[in-house]
């Protein structure tokens, strides 16, 4: 009762700082009627962007004459004057201005319809929604994306059934080298660093490399040309975790001179509670930086930028067992074999992970042409702390420290109704395994090196049709440095095979030197075809290759993080895949729909199998082995809006993706199950108030291999074999999830109130792709309550 009142004390100490304010709305296209996804709209202090719809809104505009300025990279600006007395509606046309056209990135929508990449948009309203929360999280709020798991804090985005390296993370136009090859990895990426955020569902963004099996996320920092100063500040509580957050920036921007962004977040999480018991040992923190300063003349600009993330999450206690009894006591019986009261304490099992990240770059304005040239450095820390004893307690069980140097050129050349691009990239990266640790190291020392290059073509051949085609080589090369006990070496199989790498022999072990070295090419096809001014047909063809990465390779003891031992592979060939889409979209602003059939054909396909249980001096845990198979996926992405009337907004999303081992003709495991969402809004005149509801299904994944196995546990003096169910999906489940929020004028800034209820009626339920639900249900009710400032 207290939260509510607290919360109408919020209301109407807004309403009293409103005074006559007005609202100019409408939205931003070309002349051929395309929208345009990112156009920033500045009256004095106040700024918006416009949605992937190319729909915007400016609220709190004082009234009187007041210059409106809308601007878009590679269009010419529209700077008028309105005089407010009443809302506004402007419609504004944005001209192309070709001296321009280089500075437009992969995430945003390409003007003349030149490009066949399809790609998704998170709105800023959903990144401030998410401010506490993670990237993977806000992700699932589009078509076709899914989350992977481990426990609360863990999320990794899943595009058409793939994740982890099939599918990149691009920060600020670097490749983030964290470590991803871990399932159990979440993408070292603070939300809040964001402007923009895009999914790209295919394997021809060729730019980025060529092994983005599965697809890509892109995520940009806020870029504001206009000379023009704003900021915001957003705090955020959840009941669930009793934590809050707190994200702030500020930017600068100017079309020529200096301009800057600079901001930060803090979180602060306790345990995660489900509707029957606390989640133990699963609270996270986070402390994070992001900032850059540019310069820019009239012919170039030159960009310093700096990122840093830090972390530490818990890991249930339930997840981590003891012996071969209590394992699959813990796992068969669906209920946590570890349950304390709440705390902020986060103990053992539990992750710190620290990544910087620094890019100098430099883009250069020539003759119909451009030139971007960066140079990155990242340095990543990850340690992962296990249930150790005595003098080991606080040392870390796996310690690694992963450094990468990269360098990218991008060319571009326009001519008339083509587009040229072309350009290089390289890397070096060294991964170092602490020996402090006094346990044999789940991944190696390694070093790696890679060396790729590309051209894209792109051709209007009217002004409704276009079509592009790429190419791409990449050379990679690993060697590492690993000790293997001779009777694990001889149980995979590695005699005779890889005796080339064995470079000597301490005591029970060999000392192994392996080194692999892979040339791919890649290749994407595409065209876009308008049919009238409210249809699109868009068709892709990519073909990617990706190697097999050190987890998959090496990986070779307990995976502190989850509670599983995982064994790599050292035959492991690379992966290639044929991706085909087609998809028929139509834009418009009462109703827009989009529907995206794909197949993916990935030959050397590789994945994690149970096969079993081992016994450590550390306690018994499940065995997970990389396997190599022939896969096929199918399935299709379907999204839609719909407005039957002024102010009232539905939204409907669907997702469905079947896959095959074609090898052993099963199920591959792992796959999302069919899930869809439905969401009704209402915009209210008071306030800019709204509320909304949505709706959450997922059903029971029911096409799944059997990878049970049996272990033995003692018995009435006997050891006696016990299946150990790890492959049976949960129950389906449905959600309900409530948000409203209003907005107040304070003097000529503004402030936002909301309020949302996420799983509203409490439900149990666990999900098929959370690596922990065989210990665990997932969080039950969350209420959130975020206020916004914007200056």
């Amino acid at each position: 009762m207290k939260f509510f009142r607290f919360l109408l004390l919020l209301l109407l100490a807004g309403s009293w700082c409103a005074n006559a304010q007005y609202t100019l709305g409408g939205s931003v296209r070309t002349p051929q009627n395309i929208a345009l996804d990112g156009a920033h709209i500045h009256i004095g202090a106040l700024h918006s962007i416009s949605a992937p719809d190319g729909s915007y809104e400016v609220r709190n505009i004082p009234g009187g004459e007041q210059r409106v300025v809308i601007s878009y990279i590679g269009y010419k600006t529209l700077d008028t004057i309105i005089f407010f007395h009443n809302d506004v509606r402007l419609n504004a046309i944005l001209k192309p201005e070709s001296l321009k056209l280089e500075e437009v990135v992969v995430s945003e929508r390409q003007k003349a319809a030149q490009s066949s990449i399809q790609q998704q948009r998170l709105t800023t309203e959903t990144i401030e929604q998410y401010s506490s929360a993670t990237l993977g999280d806000a992700l699932q709020r589009l078509p076709g994306v899914y989350a992977l798991r481990t426990g609360t804090s863990i999320v990794k985005p899943v595009i058409n059934g793939l994740h982890s390296s099939r599918v990149p993370i691009i920060s600020n136009n670097v490749r983030l080298e964290d470590q991803q090859w871990g399932v159990e990895h979440a993408p070292n990426l603070d939300i809040n660093a964001a402007g923009r955020i895009s999914v790209i569902k295919g394997a021809n963004a060729l730019q980025y490399g060529g092994d983005a099996v599965g697809g890509l996320v892109v995520a940009e920092p806020i870029k504001v040309l206009k000379d023009t100063l704003f900021g915001k500040s957003i705090l955020t509580f959840n009941s669930n975790g009793r934590g809050s957050s707190l994200a702030t920036s500020l930017h600068k921007g100017n079309e020529t001179g200096w301009a800057y962004n600079v901001g930060g977040s803090l979180k602060y999480m306790g345990d995660r509670e489900a509707p029957d018991y606390v989640i133990s040992n699963t609270g996270n923190r986070e402390a994070n930086f992001a900032g850059d300063v540019r310069y820019s003349a009239e012919k170039y600009s030159l960009t310093g930028y700096y990122s840093f993330y830090n972390a530490a999450i818990g890991i249930a206690k339930a997840s981590h067992t003891g012996s071969s009894a209590d394992m699959a006591r813990a796992i068969n019986s669906g209920i946590p074999g570890v349950i304390e009261p709440f705390t902020y304490n986060i103990g053992n099992p539990r992750q710190e992970i620290q990544h910087h990240l620094a890019k100098l770059e430099y883009d250069r304005k020539l003759d119909d042409a451009t030139l971007n040239v960066q140079y990155a450095f990242q340095f990543n820390r990850r340690k992962e702390f296990d249930l150790r004893r005595g003098n080991f307690r606080d040392v870390p069980a796996l310690d690694l420290t992963l450094i990468t140097h990269s360098a990218q050129i991008n060319w571009v050349k326009y001519l008339g109704a083509s587009v040229i691009k072309a350009g290089g990239s390289a890397s070096l990266q060294d991964n170092t395994a602490s020996p402090d640790t006094g346990i044999q190291p789940l991944i190696p020392n390694y070093n790696k090196t890679e060396a790729g290059a590309y051209t894209i073509f792109s051709h209007s051949f009217t002004d409704s049709f276009s079509a592009e085609a790429g190419l791409r080589y990449d050379f990679a090369q690993i060697t590492a440095s690993k000790y293997y006990q001779i009777t694990r070496w001889q149980n995979l199989g590695y005699d005779g095979e890889f005796d080339n790498f064995i470079r000597g022999q301490q005591g029970t072990q060999y000392l192994t030197a392996p080194e692999f070295t892979y040339n791919n090419i890649s290749a994407g096809i595409g065209a876009r075809q308008l049919l009238g001014s409210n249809y699109e047909l868009v068709a892709n063809a990519g073909l990617a290759m990706r190697n097999p990465n050190p987890s998959e390779l090496f990986s070779d003891g307990l995976h502190h993080s989850n509670g599983t031992i995982e064994l790599g592979d050292l035959g492991l060939e690379r992966e290639k895949a044929l991706k085909l889409s087609a998809g028929i979209i139509k834009n418009g602003e009462a109703f827009a729909f989009e529907a995206t059939p794909f197949v993916n054909i990935i030959n050397n396909f590789i994945y994690l199998q149970p096969t079993g249980a081992e016994t450590t001096i550390r306690g018994a845990f499940p065995v997970y082995n990389y396997r190599q198979t022939n896969a096929v996926l199918t399935g299709i992405d379907i999204s839609s809006t719909w407005k039957p009337v002024q102010n009232l907004q539905y939204d409907f999303a669907f997702a469905w993706v079947n896959g095959n081992n074609t090898s052993d003709d099963l199920p591959l495991v792992d796959m999302p199950p069919v899930n869809f969402s439905n969401n009704i809004r209402y915009n209210w005149q008071w306030h800019n108030l709204f509320t909304e509801l949505r709706s959450e299904a997922v059903l029971r994944q029911e096409r799944f291999p059997n990878y049970n196995f049996f272990t033995d546990i003692p018995q009435n003096g006997e050891l006696t074999p016990v299946l150990v169910d790890v492959s049976t999906p949960p129950a389906g489940y449905h959600l309900l999830h409530f948000q409203s929020g209003a907005q107040f004028a304070v003097g000529r800034s503004s402030m936002a109130v909301n309020l949302s209820v996420y799983n509203i009626f409490n439900t149990s339920y666990r999900d098929y792709l959370n690596r922990q639900r065989l210990y665990t249900d997932e969080p039950g009710r969350n209420i959130q309550l975020q206020i916004k400032f914007n200056y």
